[in-house]
């Protein structure tokens, strides 16, 4: 069986020896709640949040669940607003052998800060995380995907700040984000080399195309998505990354009735079925933490 195709969850072997399979796909999870996003930035101000009803406990612990069902260990990149007021959160996710990760503060995108806003940021989230979580901290994921050719100088900063890897390329072309350029695999950025590990896309037709999840996940047929994964294992021979919210599973989360039509689509689009095409996905491929599935780059898992 080729290395490539390992990374699809195999049939039980009927005879012989068992066969060794590559680590597999990255599954990650952005600890946010559903008023944290960018869609709604626009109506809910981060002084306003501590208005709405917080569901990311339980969310979250949802997801462990889910995880723990199918024996899966994977990367939660959580908010340090998060992590200061449900440290149980943290903690449970670092007990059950999940690699915690930074997703920044408050949900600033990288290029509205300056170099000094977003390296006390990340200062700031990473002692909150591993004081927390009593682990140390090497990822990083930018809000919604935010370093592209405006903020190339913050991968410097999180190499100086300790990390060592970021995930918060999106190579395609979005209306919120994306770096089309970047290269589709993971590569050294700085001139401290931080590895930098883009969002999965698949190259078609001369053109990136998302498939990490997220609301595309969502948007498309499960077999959509399930076929995409499995063209860049077999075409490219890399792990693929997956990503989504502990929101997306709470089809009954309060709506944001005053936000424009497009991003109520985006959020709420078929948030009653996420739940079972996430356990399709899970039961389909074999996935693990990022930590474990780009050892080779980032170094092994501490």
């Amino acid at each position: 069986m080729p290395a490539t195709e390992a990374r699809e969850r195999p049939a039980p072997a009927a005879t012989g020896a068992p066969r060794v399979a590559a680590p597999g796909n990255a599954m990650t999870v952005d600890v946010e709640d559903f008023f944290q996003v960018q869609a709604f930035a626009g109506q809910i101000g981060r002084a306003d949040w501590s208005q709405y009803p917080c569901r990311v406990e339980r969310n979250t612990e949802k997801v462990l669940q889910l995880f723990a069902d199918r024996g899966v260990r994977a990367t939660f990149f959580t908010l340090g607003w998060i992590a200061e007021r449900y440290p149980q959160v943290v903690r449970r996710i670092v007990a059950e052998g999940h690699e915690l990760a930074s997703h920044g503060y408050a949900h600033h995108r990288v290029f509205e800060q300056s170099p000094e806003e977003f390296r006390a940021d990340v200062r700031r989230t990473k002692a909150l995380l591993e004081d927390v979580g009593q682990t140390t901290v090497r990822g990083y994921r930018a809000a919604s995907f935010s370093i592209d050719g405006r903020s190339l100088w913050a991968f410097d900063i999180l190499a100086e700040e300790g990390h060592a890897y970021s995930s918060s390329v999106y190579p395609v072309v979005h209306d919120l984000y994306g770096m089309p350029e970047a290269p589709r695999f993971s590569h050294r950025r700085g001139t401290h080399g931080l590895v930098e590990i883009p969002m999965t896309t698949l190259s078609l037709f001369g053109r990136n195309l998302p498939c990490s999840g997220g609301g595309y996940f969502r948007l498309f047929p499960y077999a959509a998505s399930r076929w995409a994964l499995r063209q860049v294992a077999r075409a490219d021979g890399k792990p693929c990354i997956f990503y989504f919210h502990p929101w997306e599973l709470d089809p009954e989360q309060p709506r944001v009735a005053d936000a424009p039509l497009k991003s109520r689509a985006r959020h709420y689009l078929n948030l009653d079925r996420m739940e079972a095409r996430l356990g399709r996905l899970l039961r389909d491929f074999r996935w693990c933490r990022m930590d474990e599935a780009f050892a080779d780059v980032i170094g092994a898992a501490g």
